[in-house]
């Protein structure tokens, strides 16, 4: 009979085996979690970076359109600066320095139109402004983006290129906010000079010459300003319901595929 060689005793019973590789996976989880964590810390000062550099931007906009414009309604300057950021943060009119804000909670004798360079930290023009008339007297109070409204619309623009037309050289707007302004370019809501926009006949009659729905302003100064603002610079007008636009929402704001840039096609 051949008698075979005994068998070599293992190192580790099958149980040891067992508790060895749960000791490694553990192991391996914790390292696992250790990089995670360290990766994430490393990670957290750029995000929050980030993050603040995102608010101290909106802040200093604000306070810069606060300080050259003390006048106008801090609403007004809070809805503007966040609708333009939204707009940015979403691809839209990101090279964009210059910002015109017009309060139409203001009466139209007023003067109700501000155009701050952000870039270059300056006030351009504090103008009067027209509304529609189908929005009311010397203080609008009705508002839409309905064809045929003769009313105002209001909401964040981004402004197009100028043409000549009925009403002289005048630049086109496209409505970026949902549900307020969407309609401009099928309105034809332009920025334009107006003989009724007369500061002085306003004071005797008791309100502003009156517009079709366009942001209509002096003759005086339409070329000057609308050179100024033409091209890819922003318009917010703020009136009533304009709050919910603090709210930076893509589903907001009206971003058709060719609406941020048509001015090769005008």
């Amino acid at each position: 009979m051949i008698r075979r060689p005994p068998r070599s005793t293992p190192l580790y019973s099958s149980a040891a085996s067992d508790v060895y590789k749960r000791q490694l996976f553990r192991l391996g989880s914790l390292n696992a979690r250790v990089v995670t964590k360290i990766i994430i810390m490393r990670l957290l000062p750029a995000l929050a970076f980030g993050l603040l550099a995102t608010i101290q931007v909106k802040a200093d906009d604000s306070a810069l359109i606060s300080r050259l414009a003390p006048t106008l309604n801090s609403a007004a300057i809070s809805e503007a600066v966040a609708a333009m950021k939204c707009a940015q943060n979403n691809g839209v009119g990101q090279s964009a320095s210059r910002l015109a804000i017009i309060d139409y909670t203001i009466p139209s004798r007023q003067r109700r139109l501000w155009v701050i360079d952000l870039n270059n930290r300056a006030l351009l023009f504090v103008e009067h402004v027209a509304h529609g008339q189908g929005s009311g007297g010397d203080i609008p109070n009705a508002f839409s983006d309905r064809e045929g409204s003769h009313q105002t619309s209001l909401g964040l623009f981004l402004t197009q290129t100028t043409y000549q037309g009925g009403n002289g050289y005048s630049l086109r707007l496209q409505g970026l906010s949902k549900g307020f302004n969407e309609s401009a370019m099928q309105r034809f809501i332009v920025m334009h000079g107006a003989p009724y926009v007369d500061p002085v006949a306003a004071s005797a009659q008791g309100l502003l010459g009156r517009s079709w729905g366009c942001p209509a302003v002096r003759a005086e100064i339409a070329e000057s300003m609308i050179d100024t603002l033409k091209l890819g610079q922003f318009i917010y007008a703020y009136g009533p319901g304009t709050k919910k636009l603090l709210t930076c929402k893509k589903e907001n704001l009206s971003l058709a595929h060719n609406a941020t840039l048509r001015f090769a096609n005008m």
